[in-house]
This record gives structure tokens, sequence and C-alpha cells, in this order.
């Protein structure tokens, strides 16, 4: 017996009134309104104490580095499967890294000579918190010390854990990719 499977989840067509700024931005910025927006929509407070939680992340200030975070976030969308973070992210490590290279390798980092030792330890740590259950051990621990302190690691620990809820809930959704970086359509063995 063949059945039906139930109607998911679909966008919403109108963006509420409290999310049109970041709606016009995006457009601006993307020439479109990014599609999460159309699924956390639903949730306009939700959607913008996630997005304050991002900014704090992304300031200038940070301990971490541009390049890491988008590093970073580029690889555990790769593990969560989330076709749009994939897309989103790669764009954004792309054009803080000024070129693909780190964009194409970064699925493989372990094989490819283009990460730095600093690089590798964040990007271990990230795979084992992402995890289920999380996995980090004493050599990661210690691997990760050598290059980052104290404040650095809690941070990046906030910035792993806030891509993974983005990843998860996108993925969980089937929200797909815009075809911002042409190279997020390239398949994840994860």
């Amino acid at each position: 017996m063949n059945e039906t499977p139930p109607a998911w989840v679909k966008p919403i067509e109108s963006i509420p009134a409290s999310l049109t700024p970041i709606a016009r931005m995006q457009k601006k910025h993307y020439g479109a309104v990014l599609n999460p927006l159309r699924w956390w929509g639903r949730m306009p407070r939700l959607f913008w104490l996630v997005a304050l939680f991002v900014g704090f992340l992304e300031r200038k200030k940070s301990p971490l580095n541009p390049v890491l975070r988008s590093l970073l976030m580029t690889r555990i969308s790769q593990v969560c499967h989330c076709a749009f973070c994939i897309d989103a992210n790669s764009l954004r490590l792309a054009e803080r890294c000024g070129a693909l290279d780190k964009v194409q390798a970064v699925q493989h980092w372990r094989d490819s000579a283009l990460f730095s030792e600093e690089e590798r330890a964040a990007l271990a740590y990230a795979e084992a918190v992402t995890a289920t259950p999380p996995a980090v051990d004493d050599a990661i621990k210690t691997q990760l010390c050598r290059y980052f302190d104290a404040n650095a690691i809690t941070e990046m620990t906030a910035l792993i854990a806030f891509q993974n809820l983005s990843a998860r809930f996108n993925a969980a959704l089937d929200i797909p990719s815009q075809g911002l970086c042409s190279l997020a359509g390239e398949k994840s063995d994860a």
C-alpha cells in the first residue's frame, strides 16, 4: 500500500513587517531574500534573537579571525548536510579568502596542505563537537589549547553550536541552496 507523504513545512509567502529590514538588506546584498528567512520568518522574535547572536559572533573584535569562522561554518554545514548553509558559508569563505582553494579543499582538509596547524586544530574540534554524541577527546583539547586561549575556545564552541543549530534547522526543513556559490552544488560526503 502506497501512502502519500504528509505535506511538509512550506516557506511563507509574505515576510512579516518586523523582518522587512532584514529582507531589504538581503535583497541589496544577494539580489534576493535568502531562503531561510521564509521559514524562520514564522517566528520573527526568535529570528531576531538568532540574528543578534550571529551578529555578536561575527563582530570585528572576535578572538577568531573571519576566515577561521567561515572555515568552521562551512565544514559544519557539510557535516550536517545543509544545502543552504554549504552554499552561503562557502560564498562567505571564498569572499574572506579571496580565492576558492580553501572552499574546494575544506571537505577533505586532513588531506590538504592549504590549512595551517591552527586551522586543523579548530576543524578537528568542530567535527568532534558536531558528532553525536560530541567526541572531544584529550588529544583534540591539547591541540586546540596550543593555538587558542580559553576565551577563543569558548567563542569557538558558541560558533560551532550556532552553526549546528542553523544547519540542522535548515536541513530538517529541506531549505534549499540558493545558488550563491557555484561550488556549493558539489556533492558532499561529509
